[in-house]
């Protein structure tokens, strides 16, 4: 029987095998030593710099999605973490109680009536669905990270931005390998999942950077 959600599985399960190769190959190796060479303090350091980043495109979708209070506190945190945060390195906000409310174009055509569409994987960025695919462009142009010149420093920000995210999913990972029977099927249930929950969610995000199973693009 196809799955509704999944009617593209026989691709998918393809593009995971591709995915698993790469990684095992190229990111996860990289995102070992990255953990096991960087003190976690500077860990820490550059997983709030980007994810302080992220919150100045959830003001903006907060704000498009007409949510007051998660738009005001995504811009004090960015505007708190900026300043006194130096730059974001350091996450001032949470320490003041200022919650993170993660949003981005995707959850902002979901506000509006945009449907989810089926699971789709992306090559290399892993689970997806066809709405978060188109809007994925809208989301990369506004994020800060696009505007820094020059192009090599940009790639060398995107570069490590996606090695500490694959790093935080090292332990998760792991856990899987060991746990899932099968690892597609419990990947795609869990991913379609949170982003059920994330569609209606006026609760605030945990105050740490987490990762929703896919590399950020």
């Amino acid at each position: 029987n196809v799955n509704r959600d999944d009617p593209l599985e026989p691709y998918n399960r393809s593009m995971t095998k591709f995915n698993d190769a790469v990684d095992n190959a190229v990111l996860k190796p990289v995102a070992t030593t990255y953990q096991e060479l960087t003190p976690m303090l500077v860990r820490t350091g550059v997983s709030n710099f980007f994810a302080n980043i992220g919150d100045s495109w959830s003001f903006v979708n907060n704000s498009l999605q007409l949510r007051l209070e998660p738009a005001v506190s995504s811009f004090f945190r960015f505007a708190i973490n900026s300043t006194m945060g130096r730059a974001g390195i350091l996450d001032v906000a949470s320490e003041m109680g200022i919650d993170r409310y993660k949003h981005d174009f995707g959850l902002t055509l979901g506000r509006w009536g945009g449907p989810t569409g089926p699971y789709f994987v992306l090559p290399v960025l892993g689970p997806s669905t066809i709405r978060y695919t188109v809007e994925m462009p809208v989301d990369m142009s506004g994020n800060l990270l696009s505007t820094v010149d020059p192009v090599s420093a940009r790639n060398s920000l995107y570069a490590l931005r996606a090695v500490d995210a694959r790093a935080n999913l090292l332990r998760a990972g792991s856990l899987l390998d060991d746990a899932a029977l099968d690892k597609y099927s419990f990947t795609r249930d869990v991913y379609l999942q949170v982003r059920r929950e994330e569609n209606g969610r006026l609760r605030p995000s945990s105050s740490h950077p987490v990762n929703d199973g896919r590399l950020p693009p």
